[in-house]
């Protein structure tokens, strides 16, 4: 079992090209891969409102397009290099509302995380929250800092039993078919009321029980047991413009070490 198609987001930001890489890993088992180009475009309107500003978008805008022609011309040349079929798109308008249609088409969406260090990396409000919750599909997201390999090799499975953890071993097929090694982890804490009749992940996974927050304890036991990926739910509801998202996958966004997979 593999995925037939691939989507990796592409920026200007400097990790878009080790991004690229394990993209491109990915898809060598007979993937496409999709190399989908979207940045911050500033509101139009605004620049038009403040006097003597609509140079600054004139020149914003060439730039991008400048920027984003030198990144189509690598990735096909990377396409050749890997012997790996695809395509490229330029998304133009509102990351957040532009990107979810096409990341809907896709087996498998790869996203890099937030990088507060690299301004080159925004591209929207909760832009990988958005896409998380909005696409459908399972989201790789890539740590933002320290050279990351292709992940897959011994997979964490943050397991608790509920629908979101469900679809994500379901997503995570792929990954789990060419792994070496799967560990199964649920943590429990003992302010928990488990049924009676069960006790929270006997069925399935390895039991932690500590007052640790459930993201910290699955950062903790990755490193522990030299994981490459962690596989979990993502629970997240939308309110208004903004993604509310549960403690455990927060953790996750904001201090991954290894490559996580979402799936909501």
């Amino acid at each position: 079992m593999s995925y037939k198609s691939i989507l990796v987001h592409l920026d200007t930001s400097v990790r878009a090209h080790p991004r690229l890489e394990i993209a491109l890993q990915l898809a060598r088992f007979h993937a496409q891969l999709t190399g989908l180009f979207s940045t911050y475009v500033p509101p139009r309107l605004v620049f038009f409102v403040m006097a003597g500003t609509a140079e600054y978008y004139a020149e914003h805008e060439r730039q991008r397009h400048e920027k984003a022609g030198s990144l189509e011309r690598l990735f096909h040349a990377e396409l050749a290099r890997a012997r790996v079929e695809g395509q490229w798109i330029t998304a133009d308008g509102y990351a957040n509302d532009v990107v979810p249609p096409y990341a809907r088409l896709a087996d498998l969406i790869v996203l890099g995380q937030t990088d507060p260090v690299d301004p080159e990396a925004f591209v929207a409000e909760q832009f990988v929250e958005h896409v998380v919750l909005s696409a459908g599909r399972p989201v790789l997201v890539v740590p933002s800092s320290g050279r990351v390999a292709p992940p897959g090799r011994h997979v964490l499975i943050a397991w608790d039993g509920s629908r979101e953890a469900t679809g994500a071993i379901h997503d995570a097929l792929p990954f789990l078919a060419h792994a070496a090694k799967v560990s199964l982890l649920t943590v429990h804490s003992p302010s928990d009321q488990p049924p009676r009749d069960r006790i929270p992940g006997a069925d399935i996974a390895l039991t932690i029980e500590n007052d640790t927050p459930v993201g910290d304890a699955l950062l903790s036991q990755a490193s522990e047991l030299g994981c490459d990926l962690i596989v979990m739910g993502a629970f997240a509801h939308s309110r208004l413009h903004e993604v509310v998202l549960g403690g455990a996958t927060r953790t996750m966004l904001e201090s991954m070490t290894v490559p996580v997979l979402l799936a909501h």
